[in-house]
């Protein structure tokens, strides 16, 4: 399995940060996970594309994780692709019939299927996936694929969330903010490093940063460090990462 962070950034925009979406490429299948804004270029830039991605699997619905969605959609129509799947947490179909009742030029461009998942495991496009809901403002799912990769979506850093993911040989993470902020429904790297104490993991990758992190990075990993020992990096946009 080969992840690619497409886009590593938040709400805010940082120049070199794109809003959140993962690609996972194994054996020719293509999977999106979220879809915010700028993830459509960043996929363009992988050399995979609009036309080649027929799933999207969403963990929940703020903006800067959907807001491509209906980019995503007309690519394909425009490329001459036939279908789209949306996959994601409760209330995943009135979302996207909201967007299309909005756009509706878009109503029946491709066959379009949406399936609402929740807290437990499932198929996604020859994927292997089981679930977790994490501590978010709205509902949202982290997912685990196997025993590589593991990805947080949006939320509080948990004993609960970090048991789900212990073991896998990536798992990328919110850590939205440093220390100095005063924040709920997003992790500081301490608290996430308190929630990862003595478990194992291959290596874990900080994503969903808010401009605020800038300058500081060096000062958050010693935070994490502080409580986990283990390997933990800063993902950036179009970092590309092979999982055997």
């Amino acid at each position: 399995m080969r992840v690619t962070f497409l886009g590593t950034g938040s709400a805010m925009p940082l120049a070199d940060r794109h809003q959140t979406g993962l690609l996972l490429d194994e054996d020719g299948r293509y999977l999106l996970v979220d879809c915010g804004a700028g993830v459509l270029h960043r996929l363009e830039e992988t050399g995979v594309g609009a036309e080649n991605v027929s799933t999207v699997l969403l963990t929940h619905h703020h903006l800067d994780h959907v807001s491509d969605l209906m980019a995503l959609l007309k690519a394909r129509w425009l490329a001459g692709e036939e279908h789209l799947e949306v996959v994601g947490p409760q209330g995943t179909k009135a979302l996207v019939d909201g967007l299309l009742d909005v756009h509706d030029y878009l109503d029946g461009r491709v066959d379009l299927s949406v399936r609402e998942v929740g807290e437990y495991e499932f198929e996604v496009v020859g994927f292997d996936v089981d679930a977790h809901r994490t501590e978010h403002s709205k509902p949202c799912l982290a997912y685990r694929f196997g025993d590589r990769f593991a990805f947080s979506g949006d939320g509080e850093a948990t004993e609960a969330l970090a048991a789900f993911a212990e073991g896998t040989a990536v798992f990328a993470h919110d850590c939205s903010f440093p220390d100095a902020v005063d924040v709920d429904n997003h992790p500081t790297p301490t608290q996430l490093g308190e929630a990862l104490a003595g478990r194992e993991y291959g290596r874990v990758y900080l994503t969903h940063l808010y401009p605020h992190t800038e300058g500081v990075h060096e000062e958050m990993l010693e935070s994490v460090a502080r409580h986990y020992d283990g390997d933990v990096r800063f993902a950036e946009d179009m970092l590309s990462v092979t999982i055997e």
